[in-house]
């Protein structure tokens, strides 16, 4: 795969005239919103903010008219996220059905799945979670073992299984899960590792689904572990064919794995950090705080280039997985960089706005480095995008 991926990536006028409108907008919505619930953004939950989204056609903008959409280009998409992330709006409640979810069910859903699901998307009022990782897999998809099985009576699927660090399962309508439908065998008979894998929409009101909270250090409740046990489903929650469940996989991740929210999920914090500083920093504040621009200012660049990338309809997934990993180390650097810089520890409970958002992005720092794929699995990818495995 050539580095031209990564080639240099204007945003389309057309794009970026969106920003006025958004801004004018999020400087009402977010005006009593302090710097601390501002740096949980993409994890904060608002459904009425959700719904005004969709209200102003800021949800689902690519999709077609026909299910609620505004068929806008991926840059307009783009625009929309910087702009919710940057001001530290509360999206985490539509965000994956936005971003994953209804891209998937547009290109491999059927009619029947699209008008049931992409325009209650649009309106901001069904909300999506991502089945993938598993106890002992995490982000090693081929080693899943929960599975799908036709029902005995041949009458839809049976699932069985667990799944693990499933984000916002507790507040989600459905799942869209990866599920294991078949042996891992390739043309040849050979162990094929990707194989027999397929994904499912999964409503989590069905019976026998249990959904239990996964705290992070902050004592926050984001992630899940979600237990099937004998759970029917119909034969309209297959998605797509059976056994290519691998390869709508990697289109799907390629959309979590390269957007701006893995560029500024410690934003707030170097927010509150420049302002802490001041308009005289030191020789090492002013050099350190000018190379995290820098940095964040080329992962932009990356970002954008892998979004042209999927305008074009080209499959980007080892340049998202470059962006995925570098930024997760940018987003991880500043807060460690930010105790370094200044002398005034993180607290809890009280403190300035800088001290309590740097204790909120310390304890929530070891995360991002798991959410959409550990740094090892994806390194593993742009080494095989390279032709270097």
């Amino acid at each position: 795969m050539p580095l031209s991926a990564f080639r240099h990536q204007r945003l389309p006028p057309e794009a970026d005239a969106l920003r006025a409108e958004l801004r004018t907008f999020l400087a009402e919505a977010l005006k009593d919103r302090p710097p601390l619930r501002r740096a949980d953004s993409w994890m904060g939950v608002d459904p009425a903010f959700s719904r005004e989204l969709g209200r102003r056609g800021w949800l689902g903008i690519t999709l077609p008219r026909r299910y609620g959409g505004r068929e806008d280009t991926a840059f307009a998409r783009y625009v929309v996220s910087e702009e919710l992330l940057a001001a530290g709006a509360p999206v985490s409640a539509h965000w994956i059905a936005d971003r994953q979810s209804a891209p998937l069910i547009l290109r491999f859903g059927t009619e029947a799945q699209r008008l049931a699901h992409l325009p209650a998307i649009c309106r901001g009022e069904r909300y999506f979670c991502i089945g993938m990782s598993e106890p002992d897999s995490g982000s090693d998809l081929a080693s899943i073992r929960s599975t799908a099985r036709r029902a005995p009576d041949g009458q839809g699927w049976v699932i069985d299984g667990h799944k693990l660090w499933t984000t916002n399962a507790h507040l989600s309508h459905f799942m869209i899960a990866v599920l294991r439908t078949g042996e891992p065998r390739g043309a040849d008979g050979r162990p094929a590792r990707h194989d027999g894998l397929s994904q499912f929409i999964v409503d989590l009101s069905t019976p026998g689904i249990t959904v239990r909270p996964v705290r992070d250090l902050a004592g926050g409740h984001h992630f899940n572990e979600v237990h099937f046990g004998g759970v029917r489903l119909g034969d309209d929650a297959l998605v797509g064919t059976a056994g290519q469940g691998w390869q709508q996989v990697n289109a799907e991740l390629a959309l979590e794995r390269s957007g701006p929210e893995r560029l500024l999920s410690s934003l707030a914090l170097l927010h509150t950090l420049i302002d802490a500083v001041g308009r005289r920093p030191d020789s090492l504040q002013a050099r350190d705080i000018g190379r995290l621009v820098a940095r964040l200012f080329t992962l932009r660049q990356m970002s954008l280039a892998v979004t042209a990338e999927v305008a074009a309809g080209r499959d980007p997934a080892w340049a998202a997985a470059c962006v995925k990993d570098l930024g997760s180390v940018f987003e991880q650097d500043v807060p460690e960089l930010a105790q370094a810089l200044l002398d005034e520890p993180p607290t809890v409970g009280g403190g300035s706005d800088h001290a309590q958002v740097l204790a909120a992005l310390t304890q929530m720092a070891p995360s991002f480095s798991l959410r959409g794929g550990t740094r090892e699995i994806l390194r593993g990818i742009i080494a095989r995008g390279l032709g270097l495995r």
